[in-house]
């Protein structure tokens, strides 16, 4: 089993920025990229960022391109999320999940990713 435990969210104004943690019990041979999710109320879960474990290469989903960045500490087996010129429509349930197939790049889809953590809550008010 590979646990995640999520870390970092809590409530700030718009324009405001949070980093968002996420360490994993495991790594090497266990998962092979990292992903940030989110979900507001009435909404499904969607995309947020991605990062691959082995050279760092990222994906982000166009609606927080410029203002989030992903990265990992592979020392630590953690991915961080920044969020920066947070805006109150980024309010949402933050997750972190895992994905353990080798892909040659990140992947958006739910399906693919088989660990998830209990999610924070990122409120950004107006």
């Amino acid at each position: 089993q590979v646990q995640l435990v999520e870390s970092g969210g809590g409530l700030v104004q718009a324009g405001g920025s949070l980093r968002l943690s996420c360490a994993a019990s495991r790594r090497t041979f266990s998962t092979a990229a990292m992903g940030w999710f989110r979900q507001a109320p009435g909404k499904e879960r969607e995309f947020v960022a991605g990062i691959k474990w082995s050279d760092g290469s990222t994906y982000y989903a166009d609606s927080v391109k410029g203002r989030f960045t992903i990265s990992r500490d592979n020392a630590k087996n953690t991915v961080y999320l920044q969020m920066d010129s947070l805006k109150p429509e980024d309010t949402a349930v933050y997750y972190c999940a895992a994905d353990v197939t080798w892909r040659p790049y990140v992947t958006t889809t739910r399906g693919a990713y088989e660990y998830w953590g209990q999610g924070t809550q990122v409120t950004v008010s107006s």
